[in-house]
């Protein structure tokens, strides 16, 4: 089979998908540094307040695995369209709101936006580009991943340092809308609706499965894990989960079809993602925990001392695209896996007095690291996916990214604070005990760093059996999304 490819992308599209992506990226990481500020003012509980973000996650995990239906039957610019205006209304509803309630259902319609928008823009990128220059199509891909959620603790630590939380929603508003408005009059694409029917049962399965692991686990961290709530749910999630794949094996057209795992680079790179998500959700959680609990930090210089490092990662994303395209992943990847775990077993030894300066350089020389694995081993994987298989690779990408995210956090918290109880007691009576909570819970967070440079170790040995993926053959030419369905907006001037 012929890979599908347009002799010019289309640039405009991409830029537009870009920008919508960027700013549903960035409200991502907006609202954690506002969380205090909303619970102080519509006085709510920790856990109810932290609804906002349980919610946003939920709603993606249920969403996402849906897209690769959605992607196959409708248009870009429909799929766009409908993602940026239920973007908008959410981000309006949730900056005006005067209750919990209406704040609560603002995000959930942003979240209902966002899940379409990252699988759309990364399914776009690879049916507009060669397999020879899909790596430095995701490198740009990649710096928009990167540097939205980078900036956004800072940024939204000196605006609740400065103005009230709403601002962080008056302040994307009119980025969604004028992004949702040049959609409108020039964003078109070719393509016609496909008549293709959705199995519902897959979608009540899928929903339960993904939502259910997610929920257990992102709930682990504060609940324990000797709660019926967090066991059950996660219980309840794998039969859901096991039940979703099993019916998705005997549908002639699966709503997420895993017979993409039968291509090896795309298990592999999905087996190292998972990895290297665990452990760097991981990381961004215990950094905060370390610098603003036990250091005393504030949020924003907290998120001042992270962004040197996120920048980095952002800024060598089109470099590592490039060089992808020019050795392929296994390179990147070893080295990249290298630099993670020198990094992560420095991380290992903070201390009570550990400097700002060499807490910067750690990070940032750890996130440098990462910056050569996410995008090239992603990539690598679904370069060797048929293209009408695209869809569903890249909505499994993103539902694993997800899952990843949730258990890697769980498992670390969980460790983190067993350990700090373990070394309470055993620091009892032999230090001040002023100090002693804060010692413990370094040595704690050191404990945990030490899970992920283990965890890294097992993608290291993974990373040495990558090899340079192209498309394999696929007799069916049923090509939803082809690449000559992309055009740009026609020329009225």
């Amino acid at each position: 089979m012929t890979e599908h490819t347009p002799t010019k992308p289309p640039y405009k599209m991409i830029a537009m998908l870009l920008a919508g992506a960027f700013i549903a990226l960035l409200n991502n990481t907006l609202l954690n540094v506002a969380l205090p500020s909303i619970m102080a003012d519509f006085d709510i509980s920790p856990a109810t307040v932290q609804w906002l973000t349980t919610g946003y996650m939920l709603v993606n995990g249920i969403l996402i695995p849906i897209t690769a239906f959605l992607i196959q039957k409708f248009s870009v610019r429909g799929l766009f369209l409908t993602a940026m205006t239920l973007f908008t209304l959410g981000t309006a509803l949730a900056g005006f709101s005067h209750g919990f309630p209406v704040l609560m259902a603002g995000r959930v319609i942003q979240a209902s936006g966002s899940a379409i928008m990252m699988p759309l823009l990364m399914n776009v990128m690879l049916t507009s580009f060669p397999v020879e220059k899909r790596g430095s199509a995701m490198g740009i891909f990649g710096l928009v991943m990167v540097f939205a959620p980078a900036i956004g603790p800072t940024l939204s630590g000196w605006i609740v340092e400065h103005y009230e939380w709403r601002v962080l929603f008056y302040m994307m508003l009119p980025f969604a809308i004028v992004t949702l408005l040049l959609a409108v009059f020039r964003l078109y694409d070719n393509k016609q609706s496909v008549h293709t029917h959705l199995d519902v049962m897959s979608v009540i399965l899928s929903s339960i499965g993904f939502g259910g692991i997610l929920y257990g686990f992102s709930a682990a961290g504060d609940k324990g894990w000797a709660s019926l709530e967090v066991y059950g749910t996660i219980v309840v999630g794998v039969v859901g989960l096991v039940l979703f794949i099993t019916r998705q094996f005997q549908l002639e057209k699966p709503m997420l079809d895993f017979r993409i795992y039968k291509y090896p680079m795309f298990a592999l790179s999905s087996a190292i993602s998972l990895t290297v998500t665990m452990g760097m959700f991981g990381g961004m959680l215990l950094m905060p925990l370390y610098i603003q609990t036990v250091r005393g930090i504030s949020p924003f210089h907290a998120g001042l001392l992270m962004l040197p490092g996120a920048l980095i990662m952002g800024a060598m994303s089109p470099i590592t695209g490039r060089l992808f395209d020019k050795f392929g992943g296994r390179v990147l990847a070893v080295i990249g896996l290298l630099i993670t775990i020198v990094t992560s077993y420095f991380f290992t030894t903070l201390a009570l007095d550990t400097s700002y300066t060499e807490l910067i350089m750690l990070y940032s020389f750890r996130m440098f690291g990462m910056s050569m694995l996410m995008m090239p081993v992603m990539t690598n994987g679904l370069n060797q996916l048929p293209a009408r298989m695209n869809p569903h690779g890249t909505a499994m990408n993103n539902t694993l990214n997800q899952v990843a995210g949730a258990v890697g956090s769980a498992l670390l918290v969980t460790i983190m604070s067993t350990q700090t109880r373990i070394h309470a007691e055993e620091l009892a009576g032999t230090i001040d005990p002023a100090l002693l909570g804060q010692q413990a819970m370094v040595e704690g967070i050191n404990d945990a760093f030490m899970v992920t440079v283990y965890v890294s170790i097992i993608a290291l040995v993974l990373a040495f059996f990558m090899k340079r993926a192209k498309p394999a053959e696929d007799s069916n030419e049923e090509l939803p999304g082809r690449a000559e369905d992309l055009t740009e907006a026609p020329n009225h001037s």
